[in-house]
């Protein structure tokens, strides 16, 4: 694969592959090899609304494809939002360091707006889900003051950023991280 480019084509392979493919296999796989028989037949109901919803609408090939497209868009949503926060921060070793630094030095916050809490199910409150797990998601806003003046006191970096400019520092990351490959295994 030509990694130097993969922030060119990623978004083609990489969430298309997530949903649609890859976490179809995995289910399966987990379910099966478990023996988690009640969690398949609740798998098989939904398949069975599905198919009884759909295919009289769309027929057999129009149903797979509305779920695959369903997936498709599912899958891409997942990936934006996940990544955002995540993939674009500078993470090394641990360096010994207490938990809660190495929470908020691992992820970054997307501002606030009604849309970015929609879009983002409110994990544009990276840092406080990090911090907080088991906290229900739009209580975050509440706690985020209170989390920003501990970082304030204790010189760590709490950062939020535009919903695009997260977005872009995914294709950035991509590009850096496309780049150090190159140069670790053909400019030796």
């Amino acid at each position: 694969m030509p990694y130097q480019h993969q922030h060119k084509y990623w978004f083609l392979f990489g969430p298309p592959g997530v949903l649609p493919l890859f976490f179809h296999y995995d289910v399966a796989r987990f379910l099966y090899s478990n023996r988690e028989w009640v969690d398949s037949l609740w798998i098989l109901s939904f398949a069975i609304r599905w198919i009884v919803q759909y295919v009289p609408l769309l027929g057999w090939a129009g149903t797979f494809g509305f779920y695959m497209f369903v997936r498709l868009v599912e899958s891409h949503w997942f990936t934006w939002v996940t990544q955002m926060n995540h993939i674009p921060m500078d993470i090394n070793r641990d360096a010994h360091k207490d938990w809660i630094s190495l929470q908020v030095e691992a992820t970054c916050n997307v501002e606030q707006s009604f849309f970015n809490d929609w879009f983002t199910g409110h994990l544009n409150f990276q840092i406080e889900h990090h911090l907080f797990p088991t906290m229900p998601r739009h209580n975050y806003y509440k706690v985020a003051p209170q989390v920003q003046k501990l970082c304030q006191k204790y010189n760590l970096l709490y950062e939020n950023k535009s919903l695009s400019g997260a977005f872009a520092d995914i294709v950035s990351s991509l590009k850096k991280s496309g780049r150090l490959y190159i140069d670790a295994y053909y400019h030796l």
